[in-house]
This record gives C-alpha cells, sequence and structure tokens, in this order.
C-alpha cells in the first residue's frame, strides 16, 4: 500500500461521526481532541484526493462549533469597543472535544491562527470542488467577526507558546482568513469591508514590523514575531499556502531561504532553534510546509526530497508521528517529555494530512507506491 493511501485511509477510519479530524488516536495530550489549525490542513490534504465528504463533514463540524459561540464573540466584541479589556482567557478555544464542546484540561486555549487557516481550508475545498458546503454561512460570519476585531492581540503561536507577543504566522493565517471569508459570498457588505480593513491593516503591520532588514527596500524575511530576528518554520505558510507575500516576492523568497538556512538538515526541519520540546526533533509536517513551497516555486526536486523523507520517517505500519528524536537541538530535555506524556505522538493526522498535500503537488496520487510503507 502506497503512502498516499495509507494516509487517506488512517484519516477516514480516524474521523469523528461529528466530523472533527482527532489530532491524535493515542498520544496522551491530545487525545479525543480537535485543533481547527491541524484539522484544516487534514481537510486539505483529503480533499485534493477526492475524499470531499470527508472534508465537508469536517468543515460543517467546524462551522457549527464556531456558529455555536456567536453569542460569545458577539459579546466579546461588545465588550471591546466599548474600550472594556478582554482577556486571553475569554476567548475562544483553540481545540474542542470531538463533540464540539470546551475541553476540561487546561490549555494554551487563545490562539488565533487555527480561525483563519479553517477559513483558507474551507474557501480552497469550496472552490476546489465547485460548490459551497452547506450550513456553514453561520460559522464563516463569526469567525470572521471574531478575527476581524481581534487580529491585532497578542496569542499564542502555532506552537501554543509566547502569548504576550504577536506572532507573524498568525498574523499571516488570519490576512488568509479573512480574504477567504469575503471570497465564500457569505459576509455583509458592512463585514467585507471590516475585513478588508483588517487585511490590509495586517499586512502594513507585517511590513513595518514583521520583516527583518529593511521593510522600505523590501528586503529581508519575516520573523517569528513582531520586533524579533529569530525565524520559525511556521513562517513558510505565509508563503505557501497563505499568500501573504508570494514566492517570488523578495521577502517570500528571503523567508523560505532563511528558514531552510536555518532549520533544515538533511530532509527534515525544525520549528525554531530554541526548542526543547521532547528535545527540539525535527517534524515531519514542516518538512511537508518547505516541500509545498518548493514545488509552486518549481523546485520540484528540492520539493520531492522532503517528500521522499517524510515517507522514510514512517512506521512499520505506515503511521507518521510529529516529529523524530535522532538529531535533537536540546538532547538533555527529551526525557522530561517523556516522562509527562510519553512517546512522540504516532500517528499524528496533521503529519499525514501534509503528505498528501506534497504528494498532490508533485503528482503523486494513489497510484505511487514504495514511499516508506511495508505492504
Amino acid at each position: 500500500m502506497s503512502l498516499v493511501s495509507h494516509s487517506l485511509d488512517l484519516i477516514q477510519r480516524l474521523q469523528s461521526p461529528t466530523g472533527a479530524y482527532p489530532a491524535s488516536p493515542t498520544f496522551s495530550a491530545y487525545r479525543g481532541y480537535s485543533w481547527l489549525r491541524d484539522g484544516a490542513f487534514i481537510a486539505e490534504g483529503v480533499s485534493r484526493h477526492g475524499d470531499a465528504a470527508g472534508a465537508d463533514a469536517f468543515h460543517t463540524w467546524c462551522a457549527r462549533v464556531i456558529g455555536d459561540r456567536a453569542g460569545q464573540v458577539d459579546s466579546l466584541v461588545s465588550r471591546a469597543g466599548r474600550g472594556e479589556p478582554v482577556s486571553p482567557a475569554e476567548m475562544l478555544p483553540t481545540r474542542f472535544t470531538l463533540d464540539g464542546v470546551d475541553g476540561d484540561v487546561d490549555w494554551w486555549d487563545f490562539q488565533l491562527d487555527g480561525y483563519g487557516t479553517w477559513l483558507w481550508a474551507l474557501r480552497e475545498h469550496s472552490f476546489r470542488h465547485g460548490r459551497a458546503v452547506p450550513g456553514v454561512e453561520k460559522g464563516v460570519r463569526t469567525a470572521a467577526r471574531y478575527l476581524t476585531s481581534f487580529w491585532d492581540m497578542p496569542c499564542y503561536d502555532w506552537w501554543e507558546e509566547h502569548v504576550e507577543q504577536r506572532h507573524v504566522a498568525t498574523l499571516g493565517a488570519v490576512h488568509a482568513g479573512l480574504r477567504a471569508a469575503v471570497a465564500l459570498g457569505v459576509l455583509s457588505g458592512a463585514e467585507s469591508e471590516a475585513a478588508g480593513r483588517a487585511v490590509e491593516g495586517i499586512a502594513a503591520l507585517v511590513a513595518a514590523e514583521g520583516v527583518s532588514g529593511s521593510a522600505a527596500l523590501k528586503s529581508g524575511y519575516l520573523t517569528k514575531w513582531l520586533g524579533s530576528q529569530a525565524v520559525d518554520a511556521s513562517l513558510l505558510a505565509c508563503v505557501e499556502p497563505f499568500g501573504l507575500y508570494a514566492a517570488d516576492h523578495p521577502v517570500g523568497a528571503a523567508t523560505v531561504a532563511e528558514v531552510e538556512r536555518q532549520l533544515a538538515v538533511d530532509g527534515g526541519v525544525y520549528r525554531y532553534l530554541a526548542d526543547t520540546f521532547y528535545g527540539g526533533g525535527r517534524w515531519v509536517l514542516l518538512a511537508g510546509f518547505l516541500g509545498w513551497n518548493h514545488a509552486r516555486a518549481g523546485r520540484r526536486a528540492e520539493a520531492r526530497r522532503y517528500l521522499d523523507w517524510m515517507a522514510a520517517q514512517a512506521t512499520a505500519e505506515g503511521d507518521l508521528p510529529e516529529q523524530v528524536s535522532d538529531r535533537l537541538l536540546a538532547p538533555e530535555r527529551f526525557q522530561e517529555w517523556l516522562d509527562r506524556w510519553g512517546t512522540v505522538a504516532t500517528p499524528l493526522l496533521w503529519s499525514h494530512g501534509m503528505y498528501l498535500i506534497l504528494a498532490d503537488e508533485l503528482g503523486d496520487q494513489n497510484k505511487r507506491d514504495g514511499l516508506g510503507v511495508r505492504a
């Protein structure tokens, strides 16, 4: 069985009857939860390979979960509009149980990027298959209102860290999500105008404070957060697929090059240089993002190298992990996470979703065999 076929089968088998995609079926800290961010990329992967029904179910679940919180969003927006403080603890969650309710375990919950990423993925899926997913309008409008009102607030990043910062990858996801919400055609005129103003504000803020070097000369690379000089592999998404900067724009090209220079080693990609989570290994899904960028830029041989590295990390059963632990940045920190949460999450459905995306970019469908999976 090819890894494409196995990934599709695994994701379809594990998808909840509610439509939610579990992050990982066995990993202690993820079991029973679905993230908007993970799920959006998983849905994008299966949508590209013909599982429109599975992606429909996920997007319908997201729309219901977010739409059910429209009253909470209205209250938050009203309070903020009156100048009242709104704390991160009061914002919408970043993950939900498979039934769509808030979890009962404390988490690093205020993350805006998932809401933007869901809107982006919904638009991609709808346009790819030439039809709207029914019943998503309330969820889209609620998510757009939430992002339009709070896009400039500090929040946790993709890795659920640094709630005090405004992260460029998060801003890129929100930028893409609001553009997608407008394109879906369900916002009112006033909502579309507000979303457009937010999109312009994000672009201006990132250009002024989120680019190393001289923003006026349109040079330099995107940075981990505003005012930083560090890079983070999540920034790859700001080029492909979010399009905050195009691949042929100097900032887009410099961002991909700098992430690869600092964080890519022998086909695998680290999150960031100071990473200590499970000792700071190379992440399978990030190899997918770097390969995706190379594929879109026409560097297919380089993209293929990352796809092959991803496949080589599969277990004998064909399951892809979250990260691999052979070349750690901080090996002395590995054991504490092993003691806390057990072995690295395997399978991680987001890893499989990213494999499907990159395989599709390179023209690999179910016909391609032998990519790391034993029959």
